[in-house]
């Protein structure tokens, strides 16, 4: 049975890269790291992303005009380094001239062309997922609803419970 290692649990669900382009799905610890590129190539979870970018206009819609109630809005980017790829958060963020700017919200594993708490630009093409919490309940953030599924039930009960996730 495949694991995740704790680093990527944080990654994977919090402020940090929920998608890692080369996640480290791998045995338990002490056995050798094999890379998976959920994202790239797993089909649930390019419906996920197809599922956000087909949303984005009415999620932008909202960030700019949110009803009470709503908070945290937030963009999943990808953002490339040579060969390596990573996705994270950005939040808080605005349209800009050419697409959008924001404020990285985790720490990369792979890239080094970024950093933590850095604005960053990026275009609607760089967007992988959006989210915002309306009501104590997460809405959207389908690519964090995949990646429950690598997780030990334990641990997804607790996210659904403690921040609201309904996937």
């Amino acid at each position: 049975m495949k694991v995740l290692p704790r680093n990527l649990l944080f990654c994977a669900v919090f402020a940090s890269a929920m998608v890692c382009a080369q996640e480290r799905i791998g045995e338990p610890q002490g056995e050798t790291t094999e890379k998976a590129f959920l994202g790239i190539t797993d089909p649930e979870m390019l419906g996920a992303i197809a599922q956000a970018r087909a949303s984005l206009d009415q999620f932008l819609e909202l960030a700019e005009h949110p009803e009470p109630g709503m908070s945290v809005f937030k963009m999943k980017v990808v953002i490339r380094d040579g060969e390596n790829i990573e996705f994270f958060w950005v939040t808080p963020f605005r349209r800009a001239e050419d697409g959008f700017e924001g404020v990285l919200a985790n720490e990369p594993d792979f890239v080094r062309n970024v950093r933590l708490g850095e604005t960053i630009r990026f275009t609607r093409d760089d967007v992988t997922d959006w989210g915002y919490v309306r009501n104590g309940r997460q809405v959207g953030s389908f690519t964090s609803c995949v990646l429950f599924k690598y997780l030990q039930p334990q641990l997804v009960d607790y996210l659904r419970r403690t921040n609201g996730f309904d996937c």
